[in-house]
C-alpha cells in the first residue's frame, strides 16, 4: 500500500471526503474501539495494534475528533478529552498575547488541544463557561479582568467543569486553581527599587477596577510608600490596559503643572499603561524619560526591550507558570495554587 495514495476498497472509499474511525478501523484490520484508544495517551494498547492503527490513519488521511473517541472508549466522567478552553478579555493589552504565546506552545507540547474562546464582557462569562462544558473541556483556564468570582463558584459548586484555573490573577473561590506571580512581593521589590534609585514623588497609574480577582499591585505600593515616607503618593486608574488611553491620561493630568509638581516617576501596573505614560511625556509634555520624569512598567512584554522604550519592567515568569499549568492539568490529584516570583529588569526608564 502506498504511503500517498491508499488502495485498498475501504480507503478508496473514504479517501477525498471525511475519514472516519469506522473507515480506520476496517483498514486497520481492527474495532472502532482499539482506533479510539490508539489516540488517547493514556490509553492501554499494545504496541503493535497501535503500530497498525497509526499506520492506516496515516494512508487515509485520517484526523481524530478526540472529544468523539472519549465519548466511544468510556461513557463515565473521568473520560478524558485532553481538550481545554481558554476563555480571554483585554486584547488591547499586548501582554495578553505574549501568554497566549507561552500557554499554548506548553499546552500542545503536552498533547493538549485548545478551545479559544473571547470573553466579550463581564455577562460573558457565564455563556462562555457553559460552552465550553458542553464541549467536554477537561479544564477551563481563565486570563483576563472581566470574570467575577460569584460566576465562579456557581460553576465550581454545580460541578460543571472538572478544574478551574485563573491564570495570571488570583481567585478567592475555594477549588479554583489560582497560577500567578506574587503580586505583593513583585510590587514591594519595585517600590524598594523605586525608594534606592531616589525618587521621593511617585504617581502610580493603575488599569482597571474590574469584579475580577484584584492584582493588589496599587494598594501594596501605597502601603509601602505610605510606611516607609509617610505621604500618600498620587494616583489615577484607566477602565482599560490600553497604551492610548494611558498617554491621553497623563497628558491631561500633568499639563502644565510647574516642573516642581510634577512626579519624578510613574509607576504602572502593567506595561501597556507604562508604554503610553512614555508617549505622552516624550510627544506631549516634551519632556525627557528618564531625566524629567522616569517610568516603571509591569510585565516585561517585547515592546519594552525595543529601542524606542527600554523600559524598566518586572518580569513575570511565564514560562515557569505555564509549565505548571500543564501539571495542573495532568495531575490526578487535587493540585494547589501556587504564586511565582518574577525579577526586576533595569533598563533605561529608571
Amino acid at each position: 500500500m502506498s504511503n500517498d495514495v491508499p488502495t485498498t476498497p475501504e480507503a478508496s472509499t473514504a479517501y477525498g471526503s471525511y475519514v472516519t474511525a469506522d473507515d480506520v478501523a476496517r483498514a486497520a484490520g481492527v474495532s472502532r474501539w482499539t482506533v479510539n484508544r490508539a489516540f488517547r495517551k493514556d490509553a492501554s494498547i499494545s504496541a503493535k495494534a497501535r503500530e497498525k492503527v497509526m499506520q492506516a490513519a496515516a494512508d487515509l488521511g485520517y484526523i481524530p475528533d478526540l472529544r468523539a473517541a472519549g465519548l466511544a472508549s468510556a461513557r463515565s466522567v473521568s473520560a478524558r478529552s485532553n481538550l481545554v478552553a481558554l476563555l480571554i478579555d483585554d486584547f488591547a493589552n499586548p501582554h495578553k498575547l505574549v501568554m497566549l504565546e507561552h500557554l499554548t506552545r506548553a499546552l500542545r507540547q503536552g498533547g493538549w488541544d485548545i478551545l479559544l474562546v473571547n470573553t466579550l464582557d463581564t455577562d460573558d462569562t457565564a455563556p462562555a463557561l457553559r460552552h465550553a462544558s458542553q464541549r467536554r473541556v477537561d479544564a477551563t483556564i481563565l486570563i483576563g479582568i472581566q470574570f467575577r468570582d460569584e460566576i465562579l463558584d456557581q460553576v465550581h459548586q454545580g460541578g460543571r467543569q472538572p478544574k478551574l484555573i485563573v491564570f495570571a490573577r488570583t481567585s478567592q473561590v475555594d477549588g479554583v486553581i489560582s497560577i500567578a506571580v506574587d503580586d505583593q512581593a513583585a510590587t514591594r521589590c519595585i517600590a524598594e527599587y523605586v525608594t534606592q534609585r531616589g525618587f521621593r514623588r511617585p504617581f502610580y497609574l493603575a488599569g482597571p477596577r474590574t469584579f475580577s480577582a484584584h492584582l493588589l499591585r496599587k494598594e501594596t505600593f501605597m502601603e509601602y510608600w505610605v510606611q516607609k515616607h509617610e505621604h500618600t503618593p498620587e494616583t489615577a486608574w484607566i477602565g482599560a490596559y490600553d497604551s492610548q488611553k494611558a498617554e491621553s491620561l497623563i497628558r491631561e493630568s500633568l499639563r502644565g503643572r510647574a516642573a516642581g509638581a510634577l512626579p519624578d516617576v510613574i509607576v504602572c501596573e502593567n506595561d501597556a499603561l507604562a508604554l503610553g505614560a512614555i508617549d505622552a511625556i516624550r510627544h506631549d509634555l516634551k519632556l525627557r524619560v528618564p531625566e524629567d520624569i522616569a517610568v516603571i512598567g509591569f510585565d516585561d512584554v517585547p515592546q519594552a526591550a525595543g529601542a524606542n522604550y527600554r523600559l524598566t519592567t518586572y518580569r513575570q515568569p511565564l514560562a515557569e507558570m505555564a509549565a505548571y499549568l500543564v501539571e495542573v492539568l495532568e495531575a490526578q490529584e487535587p493540585m494547589q495554587s501556587r504564586m511565582f516570583l518574577g525579577e526586576l529588569v533595569a533598563r533605561e526608564t529608571a
